[in-house]
């Protein structure tokens, strides 16, 4: 696995789920930073408008609209960036949806219907993504989430399917590592994000879904996507954090908030990386039979 990342201004990058939140939070990033993007989603009229916005000083979108719970529309994704840009250097599988509720009163097809997306839709862009990259190297970004890590209750059917994304996520890096195929996966594990997740998910529960403070701009997560496009080996630096002692990650700005204590952190430029973090960004990759883990928090 010796292909190196390309500079985001060299790459082009697929993005699913890019209509709103996160993904349309990174195309703008991503595009701002010289990168051309093709942007993929269901919603076909606000994908249109986003790349005539993102094309008025020359071309550096395109769009296609798609479901990547179905598998026949996700290989047309990876036909189209090659058609519009000669191919693409990194894949962001980031579309999904959420349910609100106990498990037993979520119907089981509504159930089965966040897995075909949430978990079917990064197994199937991780495929078309392979095929394409195998030969020419690149990267796999795939959005997890802090329940990749753990459950909690009225959204336990998300938390299994980002269970489910950790898992596959991790195997493949290995066996992509093993085969000595050059394609870099990494697995971003945001917390609550300021985005209309909670009002697009379908509610079994009587109260108005919310997040649980803190909660941060999408635009924190875009900027560990494409940290992940471009850095095959990100590190991080830490320092004890003496408002809560416990672990916290150097962050790029900002005195953010403790999230285990809810109190400022003292040491400016620190966040929390404990048993609820933010996001962490992993890029695990296996050296010698031995697996070395980077965590970028």
């Amino acid at each position: 696995m010796s292909a190196k990342l390309k500079p985001l201004n060299q790459q082009v990058i697929v993005i699913t789920g890019a209509s709103s939140g996160i993904g349309l939070a990174t195309a703008e990033m991503a595009v701002q930073r010289g990168a051309r993007v093709v942007l993929a989603a269901r919603s076909e009229e606000e994908l249109r408008e986003t790349c005539e916005r993102f094309n008025r000083g020359g071309k550096r979108a395109t769009y296609i609209a798609a479901d990547v719970s179905d598998d026949a529309q996700v290989q047309p994704i990876a036909d189209h960036a090659i058609a519009e840009f000669g191919g693409f250097d990194t894949w962001v599988n980031n579309a999904g949806i959420s349910i609100y509720g106990k498990l037993l009163d979520v119907p089981m097809a509504e159930k089965r219907r966040l897995f075909e997306t949430n978990f079917w839709g990064v197994v199937y862009g991780c495929k078309a993504a392979v095929k394409h990259l195998r030969a020419r190297g690149g990267c796999i970004v795939n959005i997890g989430s802090e329940v990749s890590d753990m459950a909690i209750p009225l959204q336990g059917i998300y938390s299994a399917s980002k269970h489910a994304v950790k898992g596959y996520s991790d195997a493949l890096r290995m066996e992509l590592e093993y085969d000595r195929i050059p394609v870099w996966v990494s697995l971003v594990k945001p917390g609550p994000i300021d985005t209309p997740f909670p009002e697009h998910a379908r509610k079994h529960i009587p109260e108005q879904a919310k997040h649980t403070p803190p909660v941060y701009p999408p635009e924190e997560v875009a900027y560990a996507i494409l940290r992940c496009a471009e850095n095959r080996s990100a590190k991080s630096s830490s320092a004890a954090c003496r408002g809560c002692s416990r672990h916290c990650t150097r962050w790029r700005r900002g005195s953010p908030t403790c999230i285990s204590s809810g109190r400022p952190c003292p040491d400016k430029g620190t966040r929390m990386r404990g048993r609820t973090p933010m996001m962490r960004c992993s890029t695990h990759h296996t050296i010698d039979g031995r697996v070395d883990g980077i965590q970028d928090g």
